[in-house]
């Protein structure tokens, strides 16, 4: 048997990047999935990917929106009858496009970027998590950042939210952790997505490719496959005595003195 076989797992940001990869991972390793996200074209593309014989739901969803979280619940439910695996990967970056400092922070753009960052992981959590307490099973996995842990890896806001995912799977974590729900978190470092676009173009257009990951000790970016795998274990039995962790998988960024100018 594959590790999720008779397994149901919702993977918001399916559509793309690290959500994408993940969800095409699980459908590999026998799951149903259930592939979330606000594109649609993103998300008919990923089901195109998904191995023949696949089964899935998909679902166009803003996971700020409780109304739109609580219906995608109740029709996973009635559709597949439980839930077993939570893959909170939805988010967004910085909307000024830049990292201002924070006396230049428009309040506008915290609320947006908490609302989907932080405040989607815990809508999701909210009404999944009664459904495995029930069955007294299930894994919940967040996407937060090496940027939650650490400065100089995002924007103000975007850190903030992902530091809140990290506490988040703690709290959560112990929350949960009596009716054999586990939570935790994955923290990556840079990775080619969607999200992470612009500062790839730019680096390539401006003949500064040779500098994407040199500050990790990997000296190289990541790949979104890469971090599905992370994420992946924390969601199978092979976990099972794990919650409440973050796990950075950033190529070793976190691991040293990574400040600008202390590499070449």
């Amino acid at each position: 048997m594959a590790r999720f076989d008779n397994r149901v797992a919702i993977v918001t940001g399916a559509g793309s990047g690290i959500g994408r990869a993940t969800a095409l991972r699980l459908a590999r390793e026998g799951a149903r999935v259930v592939l979330a996200d606000v594109s649609d074209a993103g998300l008919l593309d990923t089901e195109n990917r998904l191995p023949e014989g696949a089964e899935c739901l998909r679902r166009v969803v803003d996971v700020s929106d409780e109304p739109q979280v609580k219906a995608l619940v109740d029709e996973i439910l009635a559709h597949f009858g439980q839930v077993d695996v939570l893959c909170n990967i939805a988010g967004i970056a910085s909307t000024q496009g830049s990292h201002p400092p924070v006396t230049e922070n428009e309040r506008a753009e915290w609320e947006q970027v908490l609302s989907v960052n932080l405040i989607g992981s815990m809508l999701l959590i909210k009404h999944t998590a009664p459904h495995m307490q029930a069955r007294k099973v299930g894994s919940i996995v967040n996407t937060a950042s090496v940027a939650g842990l650490r400065s100089g890896a995002g924007g103000n806001a975007y850190s903030a939210s992902k530091a809140g995912v990290v506490n988040l799977t703690m709290t959560a974590a112990c929350d949960l952790g009596d009716d054999n729900v586990r939570v935790n978190a994955v923290c990556p470092g840079l990775v080619e997505t969607g999200m992470t676009q612009a500062v790839f173009d730019y680096a390539r257009a401006h003949e500064k490719a040779h500098k994407l990951g040199s500050r990790c000790e990997l000296r190289r970016y990541g790949d979104p496959e890469e971090i599905a795998a992370a994420i992946l274990f924390f969601a199978s039995d092979d976990a099972s005595y794990i919650t409440g962790q973050a796990l950075p998988v950033d190529g070793g960024n976190t691991a040293s003195l990574n400040m600008p100018g202390m590499k070449v």
